[in-house]
């Protein structure tokens, strides 16, 4: 019976076809286009008709068997008589076989298609052999359907490769193949191991929504374009291990099952996860994005470890969740994770970067630290970080506004920038090692004809962007008197820079916190800092307690200022020793008087 062609079997092709086996079932009949100069096609020419045909074939004769049903045999004759005697390699040029049928072994290895290669729709019942075939011009796999294994392995696409939907229910094997033109795998379905390890992508290579039901190989790939994998599956381990990654590789809504092994993997550019799912574990160790890592919206649900990972530019985990207990690793210049969720414990070890932690959710202890020493991939090994190079090494919070504070620790970080306000639970922060805070302005200013230095102590930034922007408001195009203090985001608008009594809240809570930590020094800081904001709050601080906070921190600089009340100890003795030098003290004892 004449195989029919899969998902059309009451269409007839567009093209004037054979017709032969046409039944009630199948009113069609054999699709295969009609060899030239006769009604049939190549399978139901006769043997006398199909060797005069096959003798006008010479290499790189141009061929047209759309719809044509071949077996192997059938195919070896095709291929013997293209075959060039200098080199005995099969060249054929424009080769159309769309909707062909191969029901055995289809052997094209070492074939050289000069022209257009066109197996669209074709069915591959058994092996599919392309092993180190060159294609030097389009290659047009779109639909195809390989039962059997499909064999490119070193084979040689000079033109654009399409694979748009192709269906491979075998191995496909693409290793060490290079792709000059684009590579287009589009909707393409992997049933068993998908194999690219080695191969080169010159230009775009696209494997949006693509499914990978087993194993996924492309490490050492290189990807010296784009690499598109929006929306793909990988239901089973995906290996990118030591994978080049230029200029930008794209895995927004990725599906990733089963393991996702990114092991010193390179991103020449920016790497893009945006709403990936990473079932299994994610590991990324010693991968390096010289651009951007953009894993915004990403979920991980079972992953011990990320990282480490090297990115030049920054690393987005904006709406990130995490599922499990994870360890993060990275160095960056920026590392944002904002409105992350993590469901269970976190330990985040950063290098380089500056954080922005706004609204963050942390439902079990989470604690960020700074890494002193670059990260190891392998035993003595040290990750590179050339791509920083030149970069402030210190750890910097730049915002932990909307976060629960009571799972958050923070250890040898830079909070001298940090925006405190809308966090809650401040006092239940646990602040650790080399921690820094603000410092107020260096040096003498005057206050009238008055020298004054500010005190030296741990500020929060929202003091300095108050006191930037109370030092008044500046005429537009003119630079503001801000006598060092650092504006803010708002600067100058006072409505919008956190007040005296925002200010005053935060010192409290964060003494508290300090206090808790046995970090007694720091804790008085913050106490100093909270009454130099209540002596300046205006709505919440009477006029009275303002007054005698004044003359508090005239006297002895709210009792943390031994050298204040010395210099007053010192300046009351000097007065009364003065004093007793013009008036004296009485010589004689006054004469007792009697009253009679």
């Amino acid at each position: 019976m004449t195989p029919v062609t899969p998902g059309l079997p009451h269409q007839p092709p567009s093209w004037a076809h054979c017709g032969r086996g046409a039944s009630e079932h199948d009113p069609v009949g054999c699709r295969g286009i009609h060899v030239p100069g006769h009604t049939l096609c190549l399978a139901h020419l006769d043997t006398t008709a199909r060797t005069a045909y096959l003798a006008t074939l010479a290499p790189g004769a141009g061929i047209d068997h759309r719809g044509t049903t071949f077996t192997p045999d059938l195919l070896q004759q095709l291929l013997t008589a293209l075959q060039d005697p200098a080199t005995n390699q099969c060249r054929l040029g424009r080769a159309w076989f769309q909707r062909a049928i191969f029901t055995g072994e289809a052997r094209f290895r070492g074939a050289i298609f000069t022209d257009v290669a066109g197996f669209d729709h074709a069915t591959f019942s058994d092996v599919a052999v392309f092993q180190k075939a060159n294609f030097t011009s389009e290659a047009r796999f779109g639909k195809a359907i390989f039962t059997g294994n499909a064999v490119f392995h070193g084979a040689i696409f000079t033109g654009d490769a399409w694979f748009d939907g192709a269906t491979f229910t075998r191995d496909a094997v693409f290793r060490e193949a290079t792709f000059t033109g684009r590579a287009w795998f589009r909707r393409a379905i992997f049933t068993e191991e998908a194999e690219f390890h080695r191969a080169t992508f010159t230009k775009d290579a696209g494997f949006d929504r693509s499914t990978f039901a087993d194993v996924a190989r492309f490490h050492e790939a290189i990807f010296s374009a784009r690499a598109w994998f929006w929306g793909a599956t990988f239901s089973k381990v995906a290996r990118f291990e030591r994978t080049t990654f230029s200029p930008a590789a794209w895995l927004r809504e990725a599906t990733f099952t089963g393991d996702a092994l990114f092991g010193e993997a390179i991103f020449t550019g920016d790497a893009w996860f945006w709403g990936a799912t990473f079932s299994r574990v994610a590991r990324f160790e010693g991968a390096t994005v010289t651009g951007n890592a953009e894993f915004a919206g990403v979920r991980f649900e079972t992953s011990p470890l990320l990282g480490p990972m090297i990115c030049g530019g920054t690393l987005n985990l904006t709406a990130a969740v995490f599922r499990a207990p994870v360890t993060l690793e990275a160095a960056a210049r920026e590392v944002r994770l904002r409105r992350i969720r993590w469901e269970s414990t976190a330990t985040l070890r950063l290098r380089y970067a500056e954080v922005d932690l706004s609204g963050a959710v942390a439902e079990y202890p989470v604690t960020l630290a700074a890494a002193a020493a670059p990260f190891t991939i392998r035993p003595g090994i040290a990750a590179s970080e050339d791509v920083l190079a030149g970069q402030n090494k210190r750890v910097r919070i730049h915002s932990i506004d909307g976060v629960d504070a009571a799972h958050l620790a923070l250890t040898d970080v830079d909070l001298s920038g940090c925006h405190f306000v809308g966090a809650i639970h401040l006092d239940q922060l646990r602040i650790a090692g080399r921690t820094t805070f603000a410092r107020p302005p260096a040096g003498w200013h005057r206050r009238g004809l008055l020298p004054l230095a500010w005190s030296w102590r741990r500020t929060l930034a929202e003091e300095h962007h108050w006191r930037a922007a109370a030092a008044g408001r500046p005429a537009p195009g003119q630079s503001p008197t801000m006598r060092g203090w650092q504006p803010g985001l708002h600067h100058p608008d006072l409505e919008l820079t956190p007040g005296p009594e925002m200010v005053a809240a935060l010192y409290r809570q964060l003494r508290k916190a300090l206090e808790d930590g046995k970090n007694e020094p720091g804790a008085a800081d913050f106490y100093y800092g909270e009454c130099e904001m209540r002596r300046n709050d205006h709505t919440g601080t009477t006029r009275a307690e303002r007054w005698l906070l004044t003359a508090y921190w005239a006297i002895s600089g709210y009792g943390l200022r031994a050298s204040r009340a010395l210099a007053w100890l010192g300046l009351a003795m000097t007065a009364t020793v003065l004093a007793m030098m013009l008036w004296g003290i009485p010589t004689d004892s006054p004469l007792p008087l009697i009253y009679i």
